[in-house]
């Protein structure tokens, strides 16, 4: 019996020193990801690529968490979170880019150049 009783415990205490993947940095990672999307980087292909790129890489991070490979996986957050910000740029850049064309073509129109 306290054999059992020895060997729970010790099984609860390794459980309990498993380390948790850091909430803060995964929180940072996802707020990313949802301003990529947000901004409309799904239609622009560059960046979706990119945003593609980091839920991925954020959902092998914490498969790595688990595994206990914590450094690992915090690089791989790291690049995920860059990633989702070059999608938001792209995505910005890509709006931008469309907005000043219209522009110039509204310019062409009040001009009487077509």
């Amino acid at each position: 019996m306290r054999i059992i009783l020895t060997l729970s415990l010790a099984g609860l205490l390794a459980a309990c020193a498993a380390p948790l993947p850091p909430t803060a940095k995964l929180e940072s990672n996802s707020a990313a990801i949802r301003s990529a999307e947000e901004v409309g980087a799904p239609k622009v292909p560059q960046a979706a690529l990119h945003l593609q790129m980091a839920r991925e890489q954020t959902e092998h991070a914490k498969v790595l968490f688990a595994k206990g490979e914590r450094s690992h996986a915090e690089g791989l957050l790291m690049r995920a979170e860059a990633d989702a910000n070059l999608a938001v740029a792209l995505s910005r850049g890509d709006t931008s880019r469309r907005e000043a064309q219209e522009a110039v073509e509204q310019a062409r129109k009040l001009r009487g150049n077509p």
